[in-house]
């Protein structure tokens, strides 16, 4: 898994088919590597999205045992870099769960369901907004009859699961519907604000470091305009599915789109969508590898 890991980041940093490698390190040369402020600015974005990740699941885990920050910081990379290779980091669930007793491991697994739940309910609350902002600010050219076509296909869709709903359809992941409801109501007020903080905190961080990189490469736009940009980046990108190695691969192509309505270079683009994959996957995963290495299950003293 480790190795594996290694050479899947290695591979998409040297052999980009979507940048050029030696393009990719003329442009952080000419950009970055000359500016030890830039730099520690860009690795502290990095620090703090991953530092609010580590307390928001320190900090769901505490409903079924309390851990040090330590404890959620090894379970949180660990179980990043097993995911790696997993549609849209569902191994995650597994890597985080095996960490505790077997009586726990489906409690953990939700925990981690509402987290991301959580992550996703911001990033598609402010995406919708950013989406709303470019619908209204800038002429889309779109095929009506191709969204017919998609909104019938989407009506279909919505009509077999309401149907098969109606029979029975009451999982999500594994998890009774209605056990997910239950398990959630049972959790204090104070406890779902503060996920949805760290969520939303993680949130700015990051989106904040895309616009940060946007300045250094000179992309000259509004602070507004930019944000909406971004917002409705990952809003689009956040509902296709993709493996987390391919996260970069997703967001490149959907960002490309987006802003190329305010013409910004491709190779910028791309260059900073790698960029931001290697500070908030690449760098986290190699980290994680630490912790995948020296993995022990835990002992029946410790359950």
């Amino acid at each position: 898994m480790v190795v594996g890991a290694f050479y899947f980041i290695y591979d998409k940093t040297i052999h980009n088919p979507q940048l050029n490698f030696q393009d990719f390190i003329n442009q952080l040369e000419y950009s970055i590597a000359e500016s030890y402020k830039t730099i520690f600015t860009l690795l502290g974005f990095t620090i703090f999205n991953w530092l609010f990740e580590i307390l928001k699941w320190q900090k769901l885990v505490s409903i079924v045992k309390h851990i040090t920050f330590y404890n959620s910081l090894q379970q949180s990379l660990g179980s990043l870099t097993a995911s790696l290779f997993t549609p849209n980091r569902i191994g995650e669930y597994g890597a985080k769960a095996i960490y505790y007793k077997k009586g726990n491991r489906r409690k953990i697994m939700l925990l981690n369901l509402l987290g991301n739940m959580s992550q996703m309910s911001v990033t598609l609350t402010l995406g919708a907004i950013g989406l709303l902002y470019i619908f209204i600010n800038f002429k889309l050219e779109i095929d009506v009859y191709r969204f017919k076509k998609l909104g019938y296909l989407v009506a279909i869709v919505l009509l077999i699961v309401l149907g098969i709903g109606l029979k029975g359809f009451k999982k999500i992941r594994g998890f009774y519907i209605d056990k997910i409801i239950l398990f959630v109501k049972k959790m204090s007020l104070k406890s779902h604000l503060t996920i949805v903080l760290f969520s939303f905190l993680r949130y700015l961080i990051f989106s904040h470091q895309f616009y940060f990189l946007l300045i250094i490469f000179e992309v000259n736009l509004d602070y507004l305009t930019c944000m909406s940009l971004i917002t409705a980046m990952y809003f689009l990108a956040s509902i296709v599915p993709s493996l987390a190695l391919l996260d970069w691969l997703v967001k490149g192509s959907v960002a490309i789109w987006i802003f190329s309505l305010v013409s910004v270079n491709e190779l910028i683009i791309v260059t900073i969508t790698l960029l931001m994959w290697i500070l908030n996957f690449g760098i986290p995963a190699i980290i994680g590898s630490y912790f995948v290495l020296n993995f022990k299950l835990p002992s029946i003293e410790n359950e």
